[in-house]
């Protein structure tokens, strides 16, 4: 296949990722409209613990497969991709069933694990685990299919049927809670589980769509097969034994967020009422933290990675030709522009934590303060996503299974003593230093294989630092004058008032600080013309 038509399929897949991300944030305000902090710590509940059972499910699936595809039928032997294919479907079709029961038996003995009863009862936290539990019998394999397309370089299937998916998902979400609890005047954890369920319906939605590229490929597929010389001959045990080194590092990347979820949906509840908070309480600013706070931090961080991603298969083709001097160049850039964009972001919306989670939910002065506490740690998740993706590049995943590793121990340790010493804070504390602690081994081991200079990261992360240094000083004083003048408290529009005036002082400031400095020109002069400027003398 041509660069070309490699190019636009990298792009058809990235805009079909963001457009089912933001698909992905944009619901989650009707839905907090509806059920609130008790209902979206209900929904979390259930969420995290699907999430890390799909994830072990799927094994890594979509990109491992696509590798291992690509692998062969750059070599002409596409019978060992279809031949992976078919004892895959079966393979990942067990797994499903497995999982889904796994998950489904498990239920009652998971919930008392999570909560205290107090808002929520054992059986609410059953039930909705279950409902969640049926999507795992068609997304193992929807995955498996949308890695076989990826293999052969077609990137519309995955795209489109992501999108799909997730329509179909938001759809039967939304209009499943507003059915149960507004026209049915039902009861909210039943909404609850059928908002869970609409996972299910959502992978329904995507495998369709796959089923349909298939049947309308599977001729071009076919007369493919017809030319393949089958000089190849692959065990299944050799088979599987590739792929499931190609899987590994994505199964762990993959699980990072998640994981840490998980750890807090153990043992967060149990930790605030052993800090002499109530049950109520603790499982309010669980579901603060973890569903609502959660997505809105994500912002920053897909905004950003997105734009570094794009960056590493240059990366990647530079680090196997041995050009060690262009290599250097990008990984600077990649570093710099993570960091020009994601600090100064995640420091407005820590600033702005009381009213952008008023402008976006509702006020409410817990999910402010929380959100104050939980938008930096956007930042060491970004470079740690980043990074990952560098040290798969270069060929080095298991540095990045030792760093997770090492950042989920550190927060396994330390959850339950912060808790107790800070309250519902001490959790993104913990996060925060697993996710630091995560980087520093991830850029140790870009340094030591890839003899990078992190000099000029340093000095401009240091402008950088002023910069938001003054940024932050700006925003504090937009603040303090538009206090008395639109209070935040007494409205939605007040509070998007706040936030869009104080946001366009503070990114203004920023950016007319870097563009007179030329750091703008330095990080995206080749990629925007109009952002160069002659020295003035």
């Amino acid at each position: 296949m041509s660069t070309s038509n490699i190019l636009r399929g990298t792009l058809i897949l990235t805009v079909g990722t963001m457009l089912s991300r933001v698909l992905g944030l944009v619901y989650i305000f009707p839905f907090h409209a509806m059920v609130g902090n008790d209902g979206g710590a209900l929904y979390s509940y259930a969420y995290v613990i699907y999430s890390v059972f799909l994830s072990i499910a799927t094994l890594g699936v979509p990109l491992a497969v696509s590798k291992f595809v690509a692998k062969y039928n750059a070599l002409g032997e596409y019978s060992v991709g279809r031949k992976l294919f078919r004892s895959g479907i079966m393979i990942m079709s067990i797994t499903g069933v497995v999982s889904f029961l796994t998950l489904f038996l498990l239920a009652p003995y998971l919930s008392p694990m999570i909560i205290k009863e107090g808002k929520h009862s054992y059986e609410d936290i059953t039930f909705v685990v279950r409902m969640v539990s049926v999507a795992l019998l068609v997304v193992p394999v929807m995955s498996l299919i949308r890695g076989f397309f990826q293999g052969y370089e077609s990137m519309g299937p995955t795209a489109i049927s992501q999108v799909v998916e997730q329509l179909v998902r938001i759809v039967f979400l939304l209009g499943s809670l507003y059915f149960i609890l507004e026209v049915l005047n039902g009861d909210m954890t039943v909404a609850i589980g059928f908002a869970t369920f609409a996972a299910f319906i959502g992978a329904i939605g995507g495998l369709v769509v796959l089923v349909w590229y298939w049947y309308s490929r599977k001729k071009n597929l076919d007369s493919m097969l017809e030319k393949d010389p089958e000089t190849v001959e692959l065990s299944y045990k050799n088979m599987y034994k590739e792929l499931i080194s190609y899987a590994m590092p994505f199964v762990f990347v993959g699980l990072a967020m998640p994981l840490y979820q998980l750890i807090d949906t153990f043992s967060f509840n149990d930790a605030m009422v052993l800090a002499g908070f109530t049950a109520t309480y603790a499982d309010t600013a669980f579901g603060i933290i973890n569903t609502y706070g959660q997505k809105l931090i994500m912002i920053p961080i897909t905004l950003a990675t997105a734009f570094a991603l794009s960056l590493l298969p240059a990366i990647t083709k530079s680090f196997i030709n041995g050009q060690h001097q262009s290599l250097q160049k990008q990984l600077s850039v990649t570093l710099q522009i993570l960091l020009f964009l994601t600090v100064p972001a995640c420091i407005g919306l820590s600033l702005l934590g009381g009213p952008a989670y008023a402008a976006f939910f509702s006020y409410d002065p817990l999910g402010g303060q929380l959100l104050t506490w939980y938008a930096p740690t956007a930042i060491p998740l970004a470079i740690f996503t980043v990074t990952a993706s560098v040290l798969q590049g270069i060929n080095r995943q298991k540095y990045t299974v030792v760093g997770l590793a090492i950042g989920l121990l550190l927060k396994l340790v330390l959850n339950y003593p912060l808790i107790l010493l800070m309250g519902e804070e001490g959790s993104i504390v913990a996060t925060a230093i697993g996710y630091t602690a995560s980087v520093v081994i991830n850029l140790w081991a870009i340094k030591k294989f890839t003899k990078f200079d992190y000099s000029m990261v340093l000095r401009r992360g240091f402008l950088m630092t002023i910069f938001n240094g003054i940024m932050i000083v700006a925003v504090l004083v937009v603040l303090q004058l538009l206090e008395g003048v639109v209070p935040y408290s007494e409205g939605r529009i007040q509070a998007i008032i706040v936030v869009a005036v104080s946001g366009l002082v503070g990114a203004g400031i920023y950016f007319l600080l870097s563009y007179r400095s030329n750091l703008l020109m330095y990080l995206f002069g080749n990629r925007f013309s109009f952002l160069n400027r002659q020295e003035r003398g």
